[in-house]
């Protein structure tokens, strides 16, 4: 007997009928002897239609508000979830972040959780029961209200796993794991038996939408098993886990891209010492992520300092720094909105040389031009005009990337429960 924590998200919910099959997935594992918590995000769309409510009586919502306003989305799901459960026979109960008390900092739309109250999970699960919480949100310390973030359900999830000492996590989705590249750019891209955390940290932070970062983050720090698969079927999807001697001998695991990118360059910037920290301080403390910079060498004491921003932060991001441009002693502005980040990561990087000169061949012999570079231990990643990015994720997943099936092992019957 093991005990699992399921996450479905909103696809997974998005219907009736859908949690109805849900109920009977959650069913057959429960029957199976399995003690079970189930997180549910709220139907597929509903965050949005909350949202929009919120800006059709208000022209600016209270953050505080807006995370009371779209927490109930999944309070639905948990509650309707519960009741399917009831209906085939099973003993379930749905609880919300303040009822497991999951506690949480006071930044609404973007808590960090920072403690879980396991006690009643346990009493439910000791009882027979399967418990169904909402995902996405907690209780601050004045017991308002907060939300995770958008994908925050997949944090519950790891989360909930990581306190009560789950055997696996299991993230049900509407794709089947993860793959070397975007199946919908990459036809031939193939899906990974076994990935490790550091490898999806990276995939998750260079634009793969399968798992939230955070998410990664739980289940790295504490060692949580998870599973990643879809609800449409039965088949076993990708296991996050922790690394071992074959993941090394995989030079490059997959392919990721981000369009959501947009770039600002501060030119001929006087180059003396708290110029960064003058940029991007502020920027740091709106809470904006910066992800690549580059600075020139200076010449004559004058610099170009380039950095990247989400395309969603550029305008506020371009108006801090046009409203310091005489305290910097910016002599002007470049911008440009039409990049994209492309990179390749894998933990076989790390004892293989060459790589990165690979990679810049590879896109020179397709007539694409490299803007920035970053690289990491098990990763590089180039900024590079938007409309050559399905070329470049093409032309790099081929020349990296066996087209014919790796010998990697499926997940064994222990990852895959």
């Amino acid at each position: 007997m093991a005990l699992i924590v399921q996450k479905y998200g909103g696809t997974s919910v998005g219907s009736v009928e859908r949690i109805r099959e849900v109920a009977k997935r959650v069913a057959a594992y429960q029957r199976q002897g399995h003690r079970i918590v189930v997180v549910v995000s709220a139907m597929a769309g509903e965050t949005n239609r909350l949202l929009d409510l919120a800006r059709q009586v208000a022209r600016r919502p209270s953050e505080r508000e807006s995370d009371a306003l779209v927490a109930s989305g999944e309070q639905v799901s948990a509650a309707l979830l519960a009741l399917a459960l009831q209906d085939l026979g099973l003993k379930a109960a749905s609880f919300l972040g303040h009822q497991v008390r999951i506690a949480t900092d006071s930044a609404f739309g973007r808590a960090r959780i920072q403690s879980i109250d396991k006690h009643r999970l346990l009493a439910t699960l000791a009882d027979g029961t399967v418990a169904v919480v909402a995902g996405f949100q907690g209780v601050d310390r004045d017991n308002n209200i907060t939300t995770l973030g958008r994908g925050g359900s997949d944090t519950t999830g790891v989360a909930l796993a990581a306190a009560l000492g789950a055997d696996v996590c299991e993230i049900f989705t509407d794709v089947d794991g993860v793959y070397t590249g975007d199946p919908r750019i990459v036809p031939h891209a193939r899906k990974l038996g076994r990935v490790s955390y550091d490898e999806m940290l990276e995939l998750a932070s260079l634009g793969a939408k399968v798992l939230q970062i955070r998410a990664v983050e739980f289940a790295k720090r504490y060692r949580v098993p998870v599973h990643v698969r879809s609800s449409f079927g039965d088949e076993p999807g990708t296991m996050v886990i922790e690394e071992d001697k074959p993941m090394e001998n995989v030079l490059v695991s997959g392919v990721a891209h981000d369009r959501d990118q947009a770039k600002i360059t501060l030119l001929r910037v006087p180059d003396r010492p708290g110029l960064a920290a003058k940029v991007f301080g502020p920027i740091a403390a709106a809470g904006i992520v910066v992800d690549m910079i580059i600075q020139n060498a200076s010449a004559d004491g004058i610099t170009d300092l380039t950095f990247t921003v989400p395309r969603g932060d550029f305008q506020k991001a371009l108006s801090m720094v046009r409203g310091d441009e005489g305290g910097l002693g910016v002599q002007g502005i470049a911008t440009d909105t039409k990049v994209a980040k492309v990179s390749i990561v894998g933990l076989g990087m790390r004892s293989h040389a060459g790589v990165a000169a690979r990679m810049f061949e590879v896109l020179a012999g397709e007539g694409i031009n490299i803007q920035m570079i970053s690289t990491s231990e098990i990763k590089i990643s180039v900024v590079v005009d938007e409309k050559y990015t399905e070329l470049a994720v093409r032309a790099l997943h081929d020349a990296f990337i066996p087209s014919r099936p790796a010998e990697s092992r499926r997940p064994s019957a222990q990852e895959s429960r």
